[in-house]
């Protein structure tokens, strides 16, 4: 994912540190999107944007590079996360 450009901050990303957490969990890879204060600011500022609108084109561009090099994905839970199986 780094080649793909995306920012990742790691497990321990869970004090909301803005770009992709890669977390490890029994069933395969979870992975959450955060974006940063600044990026949400911005966002509120223009008509028809939203976090939520940005959350699914990262949601679909993680999917994007994953699928085709053969990775199963799950659909985003409530939260926004992405679960990568295990392969078997």
């Amino acid at each position: 994912m780094i080649e793909a450009g995306f920012h990742l901050v790691g497990e321990e990303a869970e004090d909301g540190r803005p770009g992709l957490a890669v977390m490890t969990v029994p069933a395969g890879v979870l992975v959450r999107w955060t974006a940063s204060d600044g990026f949400t600011s911005l966002a509120k500022e223009q008509p028809g944007a939203s976090g939520d609108s940005m959350q699914a084109i990262v949601q679909a561009a993680v999917s994007g590079l994953l699928v085709p090099l053969g990775h199963t994905v799950t659909k985003p839970s409530d939260g926004g996360d992405l679960l990568v199986l295990a392969g078997k």
